[in-house]
């Protein structure tokens, strides 16, 4: 499977959480993360998800936020992995931040250049990746 997304995350089901309309879906992915999905029921049924099988996560690196002051703040988006800047691109608009995480994980961020000056980002420092679950696609091997 080729895919656009830049972070893409190999793990297993850990747990579903059923509900009317959407189910919530946690991977446990190396490194003793986890990342939490929210899919609708139907896919979740097409998908034929269940506890156990093999799963990847997919997240665009313009879902991707980041935070250097995080201490004493909570935020809403569920998925918060804590790692330090492995590298640092600076485009014309964007800058493309390389985030590494527990497990030997990438997590690239596209944000804004004046976003990147002034989070102060220097790789090798500390910075929380964060997602929000509705910006995590799941896939199955077919």
């Amino acid at each position: 499977m080729k895919v656009s997304a830049r972070n893409q995350f190999e793990g297993t089901v850990r747990a579903i959480r059923s509900g009317a309309v959407n189910d919530q879906v946690e991977l446990d992915i190396p490194g003793g993360l986890h990342i939490a999905a929210t899919i609708t029921r139907e896919s979740a049924v097409e998908l034929r998800l269940q506890v156990g099988i093999a799963a990847s996560a997919l997240v665009k690196a313009s879902s991707v936020l980041l935070a250097t002051d995080y201490t004493g703040v909570r935020y809403s988006a569920r998925n918060q992995l804590l790692g330090s800047v492995a590298r640092i691109a600076p485009g014309a608009v964007n800058t493309e931040v390389v985030v590494a995480v527990a497990g030997g994980h990438l997590v690239t961020a596209m944000i804004t250049n004046e976003s990147a000056q002034s989070l102060g980002l220097q790789v090798g420092g500390e910075v929380l990746a964060m997602f929000k679950v509705s910006s995590v696609i799941l896939a199955v091997k077919a």
